[in-house]
């Protein structure tokens, strides 16, 4: 039904097995014990985009939520109006509620699919995902990606004289599988190995969850259901995984570990990356604020007066400048005419004509004009 699931992950595991398997033997047990961890970090580094948008969707949802909260109360009667018009901001914004929840949802089948493959190691007894097979029998079988050969070599490895297969919960029928490493018996090598997994894993939980509650803004740490949510996040699922990790596997638990510390590692380098663009985006804005403010002692207001008064001061010497050549250029028309007036005449020196006053130069007008004003 899952296998769409099941065989990405067997595969991913099967890889990374033959990576260290061929450094440290296939039948090692820190060769098994690095799989896991190495497939965690394959499928982490897959679901990073995702996860650096569930922050952002996160931050932009706290942004958010004193227009939520106006529109609920303006629109409390009103469920329908209410949703449209938070449906409108979202889109207004570009908010995805989704996006907040997707690396989670990813990352729960991908959770699921690893139980399975490993619990399909081992099926002897009679629990769930055990078919009630003898070792010889169970280790004749396949299992996803891998080969019988591999089944024998994952019910093999031990990880400090502990089996990764099997869990502190294990049947009898199970554990009489595995011979005793040093006189001692596989329940107490097992839980010595399991039980500072578990421990690890539970804190590792909690400073997940201490994290990502640091960095609500006090308005959603204030409301009733985020501060429930939170009470259960930084110590009812911790101590979850403190008493049900007696039923995981060794190879579960390792799992648990090291996609714990993942996240704990990614939420600060993608916390410290997003409040540094924020910083600079602030420092850019708070530039364009300088630049457009005006300068010490000056009204609000003069700094572009005189910028219109200094454009005006340009446009009207550009005009003047213009009506100058105009006359200039009159003049020298007229200059011309004259002497061509002279070398054409019958002998009879012509005159010069005596300007009219309509024909003096536009300037001399101008200047005329403004001495009467005066």
């Amino acid at each position: 039904m899952l296998d769409f699931i099941y065989y990405p992950v067997s595969w991913i595991l099967w890889f990374w097995h033959k990576v260290f398997g061929a450094v440290l033997g296939a039948d090692n047990g820190f060769a098994w014990a690095l799989s896991v961890v190495f497939l965690v970090f394959t499928l982490r580094l897959v679901l990073y985009k995702p996860f650096v948008k569930q922050v952002r969707t996160t931050r932009q949802m706290q942004e958010l939520q004193p227009q939520i909260k106006a529109l609920q109360k303006k629109y409390k009667g009103d469920r329908q109006r209410q949703a449209m018009e938070m449906q409108k901001l979202q889109k207004e914004h570009g908010f995805n509620p989704l996006m907040g929840c997707l690396p989670i949802l990813a990352q729960a089948p991908v959770f699921l699919g690893l139980f399975h493959v490993l619990r399909s190691f081992n099926r002897t007894g009679t629990g769930f995902g055990q078919l009630g097979l003898t070792p010889e029998e169970n280790a004749a079988i396949g299992n996803y990606a891998f080969s019988p050969t591999d089944v024998q070599s994952f019910l093999s490895a031990r990880l400090f004289g502990a089996p990764i297969s099997a869990a502190i919960t294990s049947p009898e029928s199970v554990l009489v599988a595995f011979e005793p490493f040093g006189g001692i018996p596989s329940v107490v090598n097992i839980a010595a190995v399991a039980i500072p997994l578990m421990i690890v894993a539970s804190i590792a939980t909690h400073f997940n969850s201490r994290a990502s509650v640091a960095r609500q803004s006090p308005e959603a740490a204030a409301n009733p259901q985020s501060a429930i949510m939170n009470k259960l996040a930084l110590y009812v699922f911790p101590l979850g995984v403190l008493a049900f990790g007696a039923f995981l596997m060794i190879a579960i638990l390792l799992y648990w570990v090291a996609n714990n510390i993942w996240t704990y590692g990614q939420q600060h380098l993608v916390f410290r990356r997003i409040d540094k663009e924020e910083e600079e985006k602030k420092a850019a804005a708070l530039e364009r604020r300088a630049a457009n403010a005006p300068k010490p002692g000056a009204k609000p207001g003069t700094a572009k007066k005189k910028k219109a008064q200094a454009d005006a001061v340009e446009e009207s010497e550009a005009t003047l400048s213009e009506l100058a050549e105009d006359a200039e250029s009159d003049t020298d028309g007229n200059s011309s005419s004259g002497t061509s007036a002279k070398s054409t005449g019958s002998g009879n020196q012509a005159k010069p004509a005596k300007p009219k006053p309509q024909n003096r130069p536009q300037s001399n007008r101008n200047k005329s004009q403004k001495r009467k004003r005066r």
